[in-house]
Parts: structure tokens; sequence; C-alpha cells
């Protein structure tokens, strides 16, 4: 092989890793950044609390829905011109929605959840088909990119709507920017890509495979608890006396702790005989984290929320680091990673706007502390199960 086709390729390979860290980055700015302005969204629009709760949930039911369009665009315009056409969408949608009144407002937070849904499933198969020697590691690190932009956007959305005159339209669209970056940067990774897109094939559906529902409920599971956290930590740190900024720099701290387990629970897991420990573990530090920031003193926050973001950034990792080691191939990931994001983000917008009727209900987060903790021991029986060394589509998973 020739220097130039060797230099080539290593281009290309450069390139893509680029473009997939940058896509992963605006993988949560646009759900992040809502919750830290909340409160403010709900005054300007007149929003109940049911209300808010369910712009919290609409997104993540979106992520969910979305699924089942990506085979479908992925056969016809291939994986990576889906995820182009997907993240100029979020672009766009991000620039409009804070300016198109409450019912627009919902419609474009529908959209960026599609949006960001559609990019969340291929990812894990690009990194499998491109990178299949690093999965497991390039998985954690673009896992820990992903928890920068939604630890960015959540940390700063309130100091930027106080910088742009107390207004919380700008102050989301602001969000467009990292968008439009990664629109740019994965069209030129495009052209460097000098062979036929890559397509997905029809295959046989993975939904009569037992182990393919097990990393579902992991993914769903742990899922429901992290958009619990991202739609009303801040809320439920404000309850307990906290201002509004240091509520949402809470959140902001605890989601950037979890670059840290992000990168080493996977890490740590491809060196063990299989993924059940570490992820069942994960779980239990994030209910610890999340029983600390409800029932424990007020005064002892700052320790719980660390605790939240290592076990958060476990679980979301493990959840992740499943879709690429549970399957043998590219194809059989990417229907994976369809399956457990589509079901499982439907199952996980449960969680928020639950939690959030509960809070109503008994004007108290105490009952919404003991559904979470039911949800996070159901993702710690999941994670025992998916975590055991086994394929998905092999005859022994059905």
């Amino acid at each position: 092989m020739s220097t130039v086709a060797v230099t080539q390729r290593e281009r290309s390979a450069v390139l893509t890793l680029v473009g997939v860290m940058l896509v992963a980055f605006n993988l949560r700015p646009a759900l992040t950044s809502v919750a830290p302005v909340l409160s403010n969204i709900g005054h300007s629009l007149s929003l109940s609390g049911t209300g808010q709760g369910i712009l919290t949930t609409v997104p993540v039911l979106f992520l969910g829905l979305s699924a089942p369009v990506v085979p479908w665009a992925a056969r016809r315009l291939g994986i990576d011109r889906t995820v182009l056409v997907a993240v100029a969408l979020l672009a766009l949608t991000l620039l409009v929605r804070p300016y198109v009144g409450t019912v627009g407002l919902f419609i474009g937070t529908m959209i960026a959840g599609s949006c960001i849904g559609v990019m969340g499933v291929l990812l894990p198969g690009i990194v499998k088909r491109d990178f299949p020697g690093s999965a497991s590691l390039l998985t954690g690190v673009y896992t820990a990119v992903l928890c920068i932009g939604a630890s960015a956007a959540a940390g700063a959305t309130e100091p930027l709507r106080t910088a742009f005159g107390h207004s919380w339209r700008p102050a989301l669209a602001f969000w467009l920017i990292p968008a439009v970056i990664a629109t740019v940067a994965w069209w030129l990774q495009l052209g460097e890509k000098h062979v036929p897109q890559h397509r997905v094939k029809p295959a046989r559906s993975l939904f009569r495979d037992s182990l393919a529902w097990q990393v579902t409920f992991f993914m769903g599971l742990q899922s429901s608890l992290a958009y619990t956290v991202f739609g009303w930590l801040p809320s439920i740190l404000q309850d307990r006396g906290l201002a509004p900024v240091t509520a949402g720099l809470a959140l902001s701290i605890s989601i950037m702790i979890q670059i840290s387990t992000a990168i080493l629970a996977p890490w740590i897991a491809s060196h063990m005989r299989d993924q059940r420990l570490v992820a069942v573990l994960s779980v239990f530090i994030t209910l610890a984290g999340i029983g600390g920031c409800i029932y424990a003193p007020i005064s002892g926050v700052w320790f719980w929320i660390v605790v939240l973001g290592l076990g958060q950034g476990g679980t979301f990792s493990m959840a992740l680091t499943l879709l690429a080691v549970r399957a043998r191939d590219a194809d059989t990931a990417a229907r994976l990673s369809g399956m457990a994001q589509g079901v499982g983000y439907t199952m996980a917008a449960m969680g928020p706007l639950i939690a959030g009727l509960l809070h109503d209900v008994f004007n108290s987060w105490q009952v919404a502390g003991a559904f979470l903790g039911l949800l996070g021991l159901g993702a710690a029986a999941a994670g025992l199960a998916a975590g055991r060394q086994r394929y998905v589509a092999d005859r022994s998973g059905y």
C-alpha cells in the first residue's frame, strides 16, 4: 500500500474521530439547557408544574420514537449522511424553537429530541465500524465528550440568561453554535471518504432476543434516572434552599464529574471477565447520590453531587458499551442500538413525567425519591443480566 493511500486513510480516520466527538458534544445541550431556566420558561409561558414536567419529558420520548426511522433513513442515505442531516436539522431547530411561542417550543423540543435520537442510535455503529479494535475505549471517550456538552449547557445557560438581559430565549438559542460546528466538521469528514457510504441492510429483528431485551431495559431504566436528574435536580435543590444559579451549577458539576467514570468504567470492565460488576456498582452509586440530594442534610449536598456524577457517568457509559460489546459486527451493533435506544428512551421518558406528577400530588420530592429507588433496582437487575459475556443474535440469545 502506498504512503499516499495510508496518509489519506489516516486523515480520514482522524476527521471521522473529530466528527464523532463534535457530534457527541451535541447529544445533550438541547436537553440540559432547559432545566436551569425551567422556572423562567414556566413563568414566561404560564406553564404549570405538570406542563414543565411534560417539557422535560417530550425530548426523551422523541429520543425513543425516532429510533424506528433510523434504519429506513440509513438505508436510503447511508449512515454518515443521515448523521449529517440530523445534526444540521438540530442546529436549525435550536435557532428557532425559543422564538415561536409555547406550541413552537414544544414542537422544537420534539424535533431536537428526534435529531439527537437519530445521532445517538448511529454513533455506536460508526465507532464499531471505523474503530473496531478500540470500540470500548472510544465509547468511553465520546461518552465523556457527551458529558462535557451536557455539563456546559447545564452550567452556562443560567449565566447566559443573565448576560442576555435575563432572557431565557437567547440563552437556549446559544447552543446552536456547537451544532453548527459539528455540522461543518461532519460534512468535511464525509468529503474524505472515498468509498461508497455504508448502508444498513435489513436483518432479522432482535425483538425475540432475550439478551437484546436485557440491554434495552438497562438502557431504559438508567436513562430514566438520568433524565429525571437532568430535568428536575435544579428544582429539587432550589426547593431545598439553593439559589437558582447554585442549583444549575450543581447539575453542571455532577455532569462534569461523569467524565471520569465515563472513561474509567468501560476501561475497567474491559479488563474483567464481563461487565456485570461495573454496571451494577454504577447503578448503586447513582442511587446513593440521588438519595443524598433528596434526603440527606443540604449542608452535605456537594458530596452527594459528586457521588451522583460518579455513578451516572458509569451507568451511561456502560449502557453504551453494552451496545458495542454485545454485538459481533457493526450492523448488529446498529440494530441493537436502535432497539435499546428506541424502546429504552421511550420507557425513560416516563421517569421525569412521573417524578413531576408525584411532586405535584404530594408537594414534596420524598415520594418521587422512592420511585427513583425502584427504577434503580430494576436497572441493577437488568445490568446483572445484560453484563454477561454473550452476544445478541446468537442462537443462545433466543
